[in-house]
């Protein structure tokens, strides 16, 4: 039977309001006449509040899951580049939208809150001597465990003379009654653009799992958000490709009219990533949704805008990987741009395939050819066309080279998601477990990673958190809990708000998520006193964010055998594994 001087109420999703989460200085309490204000305004107005749940209603995600926020002119909103996870609703004033990148300077970046030197010498003797020690009887404490900062902080940051700043760059004023954010926030990517307030305004600020509800409940909100980003994100995100920079507005308008949304594979990918595994390597293959077929005509070109695609050829009857691509990049330019300049009827010569799921954008090639190829610079145009090499990828060079064993694996496995995958190298590792040893004193004295994981030509991937470009973890979590950080995207957990329930855990497809006993100081398990079962929390590796020397597992490492590597640099990750 627990003590009951460790009996306490599990956390709740609502424990802790959206509100709560800014410095005082900054909070708005969010009141019932703030919500009724809000139910009244024409986005949520149009709604019909009989389809949200009664534990999950449109009142109660507007009051806990929102929060008030004023902003001065100037004050940077959303900065591109960065990741959110929220969006906002224009109550009064304005915001400005700025379509081309700032320029910024360190006073305009917030970074993430590090120890001072003296601060990370001193967690070495104020650790807790009992593991996962825990403060859950104060839920308002800023601190999780330890020293690890999670409140989050205002995003808003003022810069000087904006007008000045902003005068030669295309910038879009939105208006009382506007929600911009909410791609970023749903989609849990980087912001596209920068806004700023364009006056002195008042905003909603919505995060993502409130959004995410709305989303799920009202038909009217999910067209709404649909129909903003044809409006006003698809532009943007063709400007930002080099084969559309060259095009007018009016031309754009048209070819935006003209490009299809596609989804293929499910969002929800990992729930069936266990038993597809288990599959061969020709029948994963073969279980994956084809985007476009090798041999078939070039019929338009796809932009990777979410997701993971698999790019294979056929090779002695059987398909092996060539490559994989991730968003931002394209498939069919080389054939479609060769068939019009040359004449040629060139087929596509490879197959591209989703990896789980992957959302791209189609452009048909009649389009292409009658808007895009006519003007676009001679620069742009691919070389004149030969096979593409299969193996490595910089045939003059092989410390630029992965095998197809090694791609096939790590396409296989889904590493290729990471942007922070620990790659140790077994030839050079001792097992004299200083990354471990270093990692628990970085973390009260827990190490937030498992020194084991599949292993391929000498190379294991280690099951630590790989702060996935797409992190599924988040899909699920009732609170927000699990989020990314602003500025750098690691994906981080908040104790305060973690209830325990493992669905991060039970998403992760890589297994790097833990569920762990919270414990007092003396090491006593916490006990919920509904059920008198241990109270967990979900733990992992946070990459070190609060550190002042970055990953302490990989600056630990004395033979040089440890990184922590981006998957999607494939030429870094070839000089790397090469390098022996």
């Amino acid at each position: 039977m627990a003590d009951d001087t460790q009996d306490i109420n599990r956390p709740q999703r609502w424990d802790i309001p959206f509100q709560s989460e800014l410095p005082e200085d900054l909070a708005i309490p969010m009141s019932e006449q703030d919500v009724e204000r809000m139910l009244q305004i024409p986005l949520f107005r149009k709604m019909d509040a009989s389809r949200f749940p009664k534990n999950t209603s449109l009142h109660d995600i507007l009051l806990n899951d929102s929060r008030m926020r004023r902003f001065k002119a100037g004050d940077v909103i959303v900065r591109q580049g960065d990741y959110g996870n929220s969006a906002f609703i224009v109550l009064s004033g304005s915001a400005r939208v700025i379509l081309d990148k700032l320029g910024e300077t360190s006073k305009e970046r917030q970074e993430t809150d590090r120890k001072s030197f003296f601060s990370a010498l001193a967690q070495r003797w104020r650790n807790p001597r009992m593991p996962e020690v825990r403060n859950l009887r104060d839920r308002t404490s800023k601190h999780s465990y330890g020293e690890t900062e999670f409140i989050s902080r205002s995003e808003a940051v003022f810069v000087q003379d904006i007008n000045v700043i902003v005068k030669d760059k295309k910038t879009v004023d939105l208006p009382a009654g506007e929600l911009f954010g909410e791609i970023a926030a749903l989609s849990r990517t980087a912001r596209t653009t920068t806004v700023i307030a364009g006056a002195d305004s008042e905003m909603l600020e919505i995060r993502w799992q409130g959004l995410r509800e709305i989303r799920l409940r009202s038909p009217e909100f999910k067209e709404y958000i649909d129909k903003l980003y044809r409006d006003h994100s698809l532009k943007n995100h063709l400007r930002e490709t080099a084969m559309f920079r060259h095009l007018d507005d009016p031309t754009l308008e048209i070819v935006a009219a003209a490009t299809e949304f596609l989804t293929f594979g499910n969002f929800e990918w990992y729930a069936s990533y266990s038993k597809i595994r288990e599959a061969t390597a020709s029948e994963r293959i073969q279980k994956e949704p084809v985007v476009a077929q090798e041999g078939h005509y070039p019929n338009g070109v796809y932009l990777v805008r979410s997701g993971f695609a698999r790019l294979s050829e056929a090779y002695n009857n059987v398909e092996r990987t060539v490559s994989y691509l991730g968003r931002g990049q394209i498939f069919g330019f080389e054939e479609a741009a060769t068939n019009w300049k040359e004449k040629k009827d060139l087929p596509f010569q490879r197959s591209l395939r989703a990896v789980g799921y992957v959302d791209v954008l189609f452009v048909p090639t009649a389009i292409l050819e009658q808007h895009v190829f006519p003007s676009l610079p001679a620069s742009e145009f691919p070389p004149p066309y030969t096979r593409p090499v299969s193996r490595g990828w910089s045939p003059d060079s092989p410390d630029t080279k992965i095998s197809t064993e090694m791609m096939e694996f790590i396409v296989e496995q889904r590493f290729i998601n990471g942007t922070a995958a620990m790659i140790i190298d077994m030839d050079r590792c001792t097992r004299c477990d200083d990354c471990v040893r270093a990692c628990a004193a970085a973390h009260d004295n827990n190490p937030r990673f498992l020194r084991h994981g599949p292993i391929e030509e000498g190379f294991m991937i280690a099951n630590a958190c790989m702060h996935c470009q797409d992190p599924v973890c988040m899909i699920g979590c009732p609170t927000g809990a699990i989020h990314r950080k602003s500025a750098h995207g690691h994906v981080v957990i908040n104790d305060l708000t973690c209830i325990g329930c493992a669905t991060c855990a039970n998403s992760c497809p890589y297994s790097n998520i833990q569920m762990v006993t919270a414990r007092n100081a003396d090491g006593q398990p916490f006990y919920d006193k509904a059920t008198n079962q241990p109270i967990q929390k979900a733990a992992k590796c946070d990459l070190c964010s609060t550190q002042i020397t970055g990953p302490a597992c990989a600056n630990a490492c004395p033979h040089d055998a440890l990184v922590r590597m981006d998957m999607r640099s494939v030429d870094r990750l070839a000089q790397w594994m090469n390098k022996r």
